[in-house]
């Protein structure tokens, strides 16, 4: 007989929003004045550096990693900071989709049932969970209010990023003041904590923060660094090409876009493996040379990646 938990995850290779706002809207849940919950926040795989440092800075344990529903016995799951099911929990077809808390786009996503759904174009999942703390008069406790941030933080680079709403700030001077942290300070710390890039290995790099999309029928693979120091990355771009190449074959990709971004300058540098480099071309612009090309004043997948490239692919 299943069981009456219900799970509570971001994506998989989560990242510090898909960390943050899953442990903070299970909380809210469990905790909700009406129609409480049984729920669990969950990881769909280990975390990063970054991640690791706000989880260790506010005194939290890592969400253990589940890869599959049924396995746990639960099949009742909410979702956090995704909703393409190429990005969720091996098993998500066979589940039963309570709810969603999102800031992405809505795409290869169905359910039998109705559902709670919350998408909002906001700089971070983290900043939904908040607003949903205030609506149910829940009190944050401070180090949720630290993971919140820190996914705000993240997600807009300390609130640079093109895809930081207006609303975004007053979220983040809130969260900062329940946390107990100076803004600017903890965020840069946290930021520099995921850029440490020197100690990984090629397929690692390609790994940490990589998501699949789906593009007029082929399967693209879309993943993103953080860092100081570019050149010092493409230093190594002949082992990464190699690394991208295998990832690929092993995984039935018809492309891998690599997207390495400046936290300090806000640029990136984008490496183009597979079938479609003329699409890549057309997206951004520019010209690839040994597989890659410079995309000035570029840091967001979301809104400076995906739309374009989506719009490529479909033409």
């Amino acid at each position: 007989m299943p069981s009456d938990k219900i799970l509570v995850f971001g994506h998989q290779n989560p990242d510090t929003d898909a960390i943050g706002s899953s442990m903070s809207f299970a909380y809210l849940r469990k905790n909700a004045p009406f129609g409480a919950m049984n729920t669990e926040a969950v990881a769909l795989g280990e975390v990063n550096e970054e991640t690791a440092f706000a989880l260790n800075y506010f005194g939290l344990d890592v969400p253990r990693i589940v890869k599959s529903a049924k396995e746990e016995g639960v099949d009742t799951v909410i979702l956090t900071d995704h909703n393409e099911f190429q990005q969720s929990i091996s098993d998500i077809e066979d589940l039963t989709i309570f709810g969603v808390v999102d800031h992405h786009r809505v795409d290869n996503f169905h359910t039998a049932s109705p559902l709670f759904m919350r998408v909002e174009p906001v700089g971070s999942a983290s900043s939904i969970v908040y607003r949903a703390f205030l609506e149910n008069g829940v009190e944050i406790p401070k180090a949720l209010a630290g993971m919140m941030l820190s996914g705000l933080i993240s997600d807009t680079l300390l609130l640079k990023s093109p895809t930081t709403h207006p609303t975004d700030f007053k979220v983040a001077e809130a969260l900062a003041k329940i946390a107990d942290v100076d803004l600017q300070e903890y965020g840069l710390a946290m930021l520099k904590a995921g850029t440490n890039l020197s100690a990984k290995t090629a397929e690692e790099l390609i790994d940490i923060d990589a998501k699949t999309f789906e593009l007029n029928g082929s399967k693209v693979r879309v993943a993103q660094v953080n860092t100081v120091d570019i050149p010092e990355v493409l230093a190594r771009l002949g082992e990464i090409k190699a690394a991208i190449k295998s990832y690929m074959t092993a995984g039935g990709f018809d492309d891998f876009v690599f997207m390495i971004t400046d936290i300090v300058n806000s640029n990136s540098e984008i490496v183009e493996i597979g079938k479609h480099p003329d699409k890549v071309e057309a997206a951004f612009n520019f010209k690839l040379e040994e597989d890659h090309a410079f995309l000035a004043g570029a840091v967001s997948r979301k809104k400076q990646v995906i739309p374009q490239l989506t719009e490529s692919f479909n033409n």
